[in-house]
């Protein structure tokens, strides 16, 4: 009675929809990119060179019109514009970072569009008065100040660049991993039939009569002191107490409280703190410390 269902078993599978794995043999395809987009972005393309060799002509006048070395007038342009281009792409970079970082690059971005701006109309109205280029004092001078300042903007923007994405990072190390599903992979036709052959040939099990004893149900103790959250569930924010706690306790023992040791201390234990609140806690164990100098001294 079983030989239909034994050959149906031992049947190969079809091999035109599905391969060894389950996995559907022919995948659709990918979507076809949208008509003309390639040629739009080879349009963006050479307008944003060519837009960047006209500026940088007229920033390399302006370099040797306030008296910039020999070669180093060919890195004047990169300076301004160069900041421009980085200040773009930090700005998708940091899509997802707070409104006030954000402000920030804007404002740097800004300020470089502005002065690239400035400094083509400059070029351009002094070649319109004259055969030469000439610079008052006071261009010259704003000039010798792009560069300092786009030092000190590039340094910044790495550092809000970093601790951005150094915080993803953390949050991507604290998400607990999750299991792939076993049903995400789908399974051979023949496994299934064999499965569903298995089942019906197993003879049902005899019941028991044997009464089960019923189970004492287990004392569960409820602990009362509050524990630092596990490696891999979500943090939470410090408490008030247990920051105020870890703070008095490196005051006890190095007789300071520095900012960033007690947020490091706060976040070994599993928590997560603001600069807000640990500067908070920081200057209150002070004030107490020196209240107790005070009280010894006297």
């Amino acid at each position: 009675m079983y030989a239909p269902l034994v050959n149906a078993v031992n049947a190969p599978a079809p091999q035109s929809h599905r391969n060894t794995l389950g996995v559907p043999a022919h995948m659709p395809p990918a979507p076809n990119p949208a008509p003309g987009s390639t040629s739009i972005r080879i349009g963006i393309a050479l307008l944003g060179a060519v837009a960047f060799a006209l500026s940088y002509d007229a920033l390399r006048q302006m370099a040797i019109a306030s008296h910039v070395r020999g070669l180093l007038t060919y890195l004047f342009p990169l300076v301004i514009d160069g900041f421009i281009a980085i200040g773009i792409v930090a700005l998708l970079i940091l899509r997802t970072a707070p409104l006030r970082s954000r402000l920030y690059v804007w404002t740097l971005v800004g300020a470089a569009t502005l002065t690239s701006i400035g400094a083509n109309v400059v070029h351009a109205v002094g070649l319109n008065e004259g055969t030469r280029l000439q610079l008052n004092n006071v261009t010259v001078g704003a000039l010798s100040g792009i560069a300092p300042l786009a030092l000190a903007g590039a340094v910044h923007l790495y550092l809000v660049m970093n601790r951005h994405l150094g915080g993803n990072g953390a949050m991507a190390e604290a998400r607990p991993a999750t299991p792939p599903a076993k049903s995400a992979m789908p399974r051979p036709d023949h496994q299934i039939r064999h499965e569903q052959a298995a089942a019906n040939s197993t003879p049902p099990a005899k019941a028991n009569n044997t009464p089960t004893p019923e189970a004492k149900p287990a004392t569960v103790m409820t602990p009362t002191a509050k524990k630092a959250p596990k490696t891999g569930q979500r943090k939470r924010t410090v408490p008030e107490e247990e920051l105020l706690a870890i703070a008095r306790a490196m005051g006890a023992e190095t007789g300071q409280v520095p900012r960033p040791a007690l947020e490091k201390a706060v976040r070994a234990k599993g928590y997560t703190i603001n600069k807000d609140d640990a500067q908070k806690a920081a200057n209150t164990v002070k004030a107490e410390l020196n209240a107790a100098e005070n009280a010894v001294a006297a």
